[in-house]
């Protein structure tokens, strides 16, 4: 079986706006600004990343961030914590949406 998230894409993200050359340009733009110190470090903008790619389960971004995180100066623990908190907004959200479940029960079953 062939993968489906093959690894070497990851290095070879540069090249994806080749049919697009003008918008990859702001694309890439915009992300580098995104991530440059700010009111936020670049180790808290790694951290919320590493969250994120978890939330959005892309593989690709989980690696990137991954190693971003280390190399910001983040540990493991720092690095878990973050998950575990875009995991209880991602639960929270599920639960909350439960209240739609109960409004339609109420009226199916009136």
């Amino acid at each position: 079986m062939t993968e489906y998230y093959k690894p070497e894409h990851l290095s070879q993200f540069g090249q994806v706006s080749a049919a697009s050359p003008d918008l990859g340009e702001k694309f890439f733009a915009y992300y580098g600004a995104v991530f440059a110190e700010g009111a936020l470090s670049v180790r808290e903008k790694a951290l919320i990343a590493l969250a994120v790619a978890h939330t959005v389960q892309c593989p690709y971004c989980i690696e990137a961030y991954s190693k971003e995180c280390l190399q910001q100066g983040a540990d493991v623990e720092q690095m878990t914590e973050a998950i575990h908190v875009a995991t209880a907004i991602r639960g929270g959200a599920s639960l909350v949406h439960g209240m739609q479940m109960l409004d339609q029960v109420k009226q199916l079953t009136m």
